[in-house]
């Protein structure tokens, strides 16, 4: 049974049994029973509105199923293609030249903002950099460095390490 057919039905039964609405107990039956009428009409407009809307999603969304298959059936080939080619044209090592994982980093503190920065041999090679973070011009002189310089250096700041 609807939720109309069941008002209907408890409004029929009121009516029916000859039900005193001058009394307080009866108004207030009556009104919750006109209130509960309304609620009932407003429920059954809401949910008329819902099914189209329900029905009007639907069809969108196959017209929106329609256009993305006709949309995207040309570049799903194209990219299927793209896979198949046996061309080897990309090769990795022609954009990481420059990276490599097992060489050295070494540790530089800027002595301006002492911001720590991690360089790699290319890097000292140059010569010089700006700081990333202040700025500042730094330059790397390795030219007059031998192994016995390191090890003073190291020992200076108390760093342990294998040479």
């Amino acid at each position: 049974m609807k939720l109309t057919e069941k008002m209907s039905y408890l409004k029929g039964y009121i009516d029916g049994i000859d039900f005193d609405t001058t009394s307080k107990e009866g108004k207030i039956l009556a009104n919750v029973v006109d209130v509960m009428h309304d609620m009932v009409a407003y429920i059954e407009d809401l949910q008329g509105q819902v099914d189209e809307l329900t029905e009007l999603c639907e069809i969108l969304d196959e017209d929106l199923g329609s256009v993305e298959d006709d949309f995207y059936e040309d570049d799903d080939d194209d990219f299927d293609d793209d896979l198949d080619d046996d061309d080897d044209d990309f090769d990795l090592s022609d954009y990481d030249d420059d990276f490599d994982d097992d060489e050295d980093l070494y540790e530089v503190v800027c002595p301006t903002c002492g911001d720590s920065i991690l360089l790699d041999s290319g890097m000292l090679d140059e010569g010089s950099m700006a700081c990333p973070n202040c700025g500042e011009d730094l330059e790397f002189d390795l030219d007059d460095l031998v192994i016995e310089d390191i090890e003073d250096i190291l020992e200076a700041e108390d760093i342990e390490q294998d040479i």
